[in-house]
């Protein structure tokens, strides 16, 4: 007969640019002292989180813990939803943050060291946070749909993280501040046609729209500081276009939140939002949770408490 494992642990040992792998054991060790009984598994290629979440479920898991950063979260979470639906609306997913980028975490109240991360796995309780669920483009040219906890932007940031994957496949150093530098400087700002909650806006050129659940993205900038995980509503960030130099005089304010007071920056809240290029040709690239996936045209709905997370709001 096979075993049932209540919890499964899922583990993406190229994450934090394989440091996860180094201390691996030492993750292991903190996982045993805090968790009773789990099984282990290694992700090897992309999208296979997804899969292992989806059949540890299936198989009657309760618990998903997630040993990564927020690309990894956001492949377990996809994981949860099978057909639109929840695979076991009760199951929970934990986290242990080891990721180039722990975003999420922040909203979470979640510590980055392991000992405090161990703690919010054995003494959180499970909190219902919203979600969002994105038709989008994908890079193969059809229409798909995936889930994402955390930000969704358009524009500056999917062109950031398409430069940050570049220089990993070329080895070279691929932080997201360097990769942000070098796309800012060749950047165009691009013509969409927004609509939220069937208002529709008026016609501008965009340098960064962030459908954000969550209130940080890009490795620690504040670009939602108002955002609540569990309001029901998106907080749409919407930066209008810039030329070079003010966005080097205004910039800096994203990585404390005070962007929001700034002219060409709209605050707007809603639950569904519609992003089409103006131009049908023109591709304007997406990411969620840190991942480049596609590109719009995108319609961002909100699932109001989609998920159980450990952690505090």
């Amino acid at each position: 007969m096979k075993k049932i494992f209540k919890t499964q642990v899922i583990v993406n040992p190229a994450s934090a640019k394989g440091e996860t792998r180094k201390r691996w054991g030492q993750i292991r060790e903190g996982l045993r002292h805090f968790i009773h009984e789990f099984k282990i598994e290694f992700t090897e290629r992309p999208f296979q989180a997804n899969e292992i979440a989806r059949s540890s479920l299936r198989d009657g898991a309760e618990l998903i813990i997630g040993v990564g950063g927020d690309g990894t979260l956001n492949e377990i979470a996809n994981g949860f939803y099978d057909n639109e639906k929840p695979i076991n609306a009760e199951a929970t997913l934990g986290i242990v943050p080891s990721g180039s980028g722990c975003d999420l975490t922040r909203s979470l109240k979640i510590p980055s060291h392991l000992k405090g991360a161990m703690a919010v796995l054995q003494d959180a309780g499970p909190v219902p946070i919203d979600i969002g669920k994105v038709s989008f483009r994908s890079t193969d040219g059809l229409m798909t749909e995936r889930y994402f906890l955390n930000v969704a932007d358009f524009g500056l940031g999917g062109e950031v993280i398409r430069e940050v994957n570049r220089r990993r496949l070329e080895r070279r150093a691929s932080s997201y501040v360097k990769c942000l530098v070098s796309t800012i400087l060749h950047y165009r700002n691009k013509k969409v046609r927004i609509r939220i909650d069937g208002r529709d806006l008026p016609r501008e050129e965009y340098m960064i729209g962030a459908i954000a659940n969550g209130r940080v993205f890009g490795k620690g900038m504040k670009i939602a500081p108002k955002a609540q995980l569990d309001d029901g509503l998106f907080d749409a960030v919407l930066v209008k276009g810039m030329k070079l130099f003010e966005f080097c005089r205004q910039g800096w304010k994203l990585i404390n939140g005070s962007h929001l007071g700034y002219r060409k920056v709209q605050l707007i809240r809603g639950r569904r939002v519609e992003a089409v290029p103006e131009d049908e040709e023109e591709s304007i690239l997406l990411e969620m949770d840190g991942e480049q996936l596609g590109s719009l045209p995108a319609v961002f709905e909100l699932i109001p408490r989609g998920l159980l997370v450990k952690g505090y709001l």
